[in-house]
């Protein structure tokens, strides 16, 4: 999963960017997914994967010659990294159950 995160993408509130765990040591991968797995079995989310900060983004719309309403600007939510890479790793985990079709019939 961390090999498939997009460069020059803005930092967390944590500070981190997709290229530090690019190119961290090898054994970071490791370290995660026992992070992961450690989650995934107490059942607790960490506090600080919950936290974003908003950036205000411009609508594409003649923006430099009127004034700018509130209503000009869509939101960017900038999540940490970490959250990213898990949020990622469980939706490849999860897909691979997806149903394709109708769902099977309980008997």
């Amino acid at each position: 999963m961390i090999s498939n995160l997009k460069h020059g993408r803005a930092a967390g509130i944590d500070g981190l960017m997709a290229e530090h765990l690019m190119f961290s040591h090898p054994i970071l991968p490791v370290i995660l997914s026992i992070l992961f797995n450690l989650i995934l079995s107490i059942r607790y989310v960490p506090h600080d994967f919950k936290f974003s900060y908003i950036v205000p983004i411009p609508k594409p719309k003649d923006y430099y010659s009127k004034p700018l309403k509130c209503d000009d600007f869509r939101g960017i939510a900038i999540s940490p990294i970490l959250s990213k890479v898990f949020e990622y790793c469980l939706l490849d985990k999860f897909n691979r159950w997806k149903f394709h079709g109708n769902p099977p019939i309980a008997v």
